[in-house]
Formats: C-alpha cells, sequence, structure tokens
C-alpha cells in the first residue's frame, strides 16, 4: 500500500501578513496575507492520512510563503494509520500535488522521513517528482551555520526499544486529537480561539517535560558532536528554538497542532512561525516582540 502511494506522487509528479508572537516565534495570518518568499522553509508532522492533519491550513502557508528550498522532516505522511484505517480527503492529495508543484518549479525540496512514514527510507537515494528522499540533511545557512536536518525518532527511546508501547501511545493521541476536535468545534461556535488540549497536557504532566527536556538535549548534544552548529528536527510536536550548550535547537513544530514552521531569511535569521487561521484573527495586527536568531 505504500509503495503504492509513492507510485502516486511519482504520477502526480508529471502530470497572511505577520503579527508576531514571543520567543522566537512570529504569528501569521492568512487574512489578506501578502506573499513573503524565504530562503529556506523547514516543516514537518503533516500526519497526512489522519483527520487531525491541518492540510487546508498547510496549503494556504505554502501559497503564501515560496521558497527557495523546502524541507520535509518527516512524518509526512502517516502509515501508522493509514494501515490501520484508509482516510485520504481530497485535501491532503491537494498538499501532495502542490509539493510537487513547487518541485517542478524550481524549489529544491529535501524529503527527510520520520518513524510514522518509516517506509519512505526504502526510498532514500531516489527522487520522486524532483523530490529528495535522504536519511539527514546538513543544511548550510546563509550566515554560513551548518544545520543538521533530522526528524529525530532515532533519540527516542520509546520508539526504539518499546515500539509497541509507541503504537498505544499514537493511539491515545489520536483519541486526545479527536476530542479536541470537538471541543474547538463548540469554541467556534462561541467566538473562541483554537486551543490544544494534548498540548495542554503535555505542558502539564511532569514526566511529559521530562521527555522533552532529555530529548532536545539528546540531539543538540549529537549536533555538537559531529561538528554542527544547529540542529532542525521535529517528532514531539513541540515548536521550539533555543540555545542549548552553545547549539542552536531548532524543532519546527507540526501541522496537527501548532501549525508552525522554521523560515530562513535571506540573510540567514532564523524565525519559528505560527499560522493563525483567519476565523482566529480580530481583523488587526498585534503589536509584541519577535525573538529570532
Amino acid at each position: 500500500m505504500m509503495r503504492a502511494l509513492f507510485d502516486v506522487l511519482g504520477g502526480l509528479g508529471t502530470g497572511g501578513g505577520f503579527a508576531p508572537d514571543t520567543g522566537g516565534e512570529a504569528r501569521v495570518s492568512d487574512a489578506s496575507t501578502v506573499r513573503q518568499r524565504f530562503r529556506t522553509i523547514f516543516i514537518s508532522d503533516l500526519h497526512l492520512g489522519t483527520p487531525g492533519c491541518q492540510a487546508a491550513a498547510l496549503l494556504d502557508f505554502l501559497k503564501a510563503h515560496p521558497s527557495d528550498t523546502l524541507y520535509l522532516v518527516g512524518d509526512i505522511v502517516d502509515g501508522w494509520q493509514l494501515r490501520r484505517k484508509w482516510f485520504w480527503p481530497q485535501a491532503h492529495n491537494d498538499v501532495l500535488q502542490k509539493l510537487l508543484r513547487r518541485a517542478r518549479k524550481g524549489c529544491r525540496i529535501v524529503y527527510v522521513p520520520g518513524n510514522h512514514d518509516e517506509f519512505a527510507r526504502e526510498f532514500i537515494g531516489h527522487q520522486f517528482g524532483g523530490i529528495e528522499v535522504a536519511r539527514e540533511a546538513v543544511h548550510t545557512t546563509a550566515d554560513g551555520r551548518q544545520l543538521w536536518v533530522i526528524h529525530g525518532d532515532y533519540f527516542d527511546a520509546v520508539v526504539q526499544c518499546a515500539k509497541w508501547l509507541a503504537y498505544v501511545g499514537d493511539n491515545l493521541y489520536e483519541f486526545t486529537l479527536k476530542l479536541n476536535r470537538h471541543l474547538n468545534s463548540l469554541r467556534a461556535r462561541m467566538g473562541l480561539p483554537y486551543w490544544s488540549l494534548s498540548a495542554y497536557l503535555k505542558h502539564k504532566v511532569k514526566s511529559a517535560l521530562s521527555y522533552v527536556t532529555d530529548f532536545e538535549e539528546a540531539v543538540a548534544h549529537e549536533a555538537r558532536r559531529r561538528g554542527h552548529q544547529g540542529v532542525v528536527c521535529g517528532h514531539i510536536h513541540r515548536a521550539e528554538m533555543r540555545d542549548i550548550n552553545g547549539i542552536l535547537y531548532c524543532n519546527d513544530g507540526d501541522w496537527v497542532e501548532s501549525r508552525s514552521a522554521l523560515v530562513e531569511h535571506f540573510d540567514g535569521t532564523l524565525e519559528l512561525l505560527h499560522w493563525a487561521p483567519a476565523a482566529h484573527q480580530t481583523g488587526h495586527r498585534q503589536a509584541a516582540e519577535t525573538v529570532s536568531t
């Protein structure tokens, strides 16, 4: 089934304004968006093939922000969920078509598979519709910094040592997302903004915070050992950009909850962006501090 999906990819390949947020992030609106081109965009954890994937928001973000290079940092297609139940609406097909169209127009796209799309690791070294499939990558910013690009699941002890537990956790996560969709549907009717239940639970559970910290430090340590100045990863669905013992740790988040991306400007400045649907905007840009690196 997964090989068939890649055959479809090959076949397809041939045939908001900014309102800054804090903590190294900028809030992006899809209302009255002026197209802004970036040198590089990093996105991950789209989880195409699941009801939780916010494909429409992702399409709007990609349309608003062309780039010279685009890194797909793993868990693009959710093979775990597709094996259990096939879910593939037109919007998910549109995302693939958009990516392939972008590659045809000259954007370099590098796909680094993750654990949910580990089937794609069979195709490392190949191209599909101009999209390169690689185990990992090293990106050099415009100001000369080397960033190691990986999904990050190799640093997850649960995924590596107890995969059955990872599957259980994935099922619980999907249940939380389903509950979250119903909750936010109610909030939308009340005129309230989007709110992530799973993100709230992660921040409240001490063991989850410890897991995140251990993951971030392990990834940064390996980047340092390899001689890089920074690392870009995904996997844990927590957008973050901070210094860890002299290494720039960047997690581009996900398109299930945070709708986030890491972008590189043409001067080498890196910035973490969050895409906020127009329905959640107040109709004006909010002034706030933006920290980038």
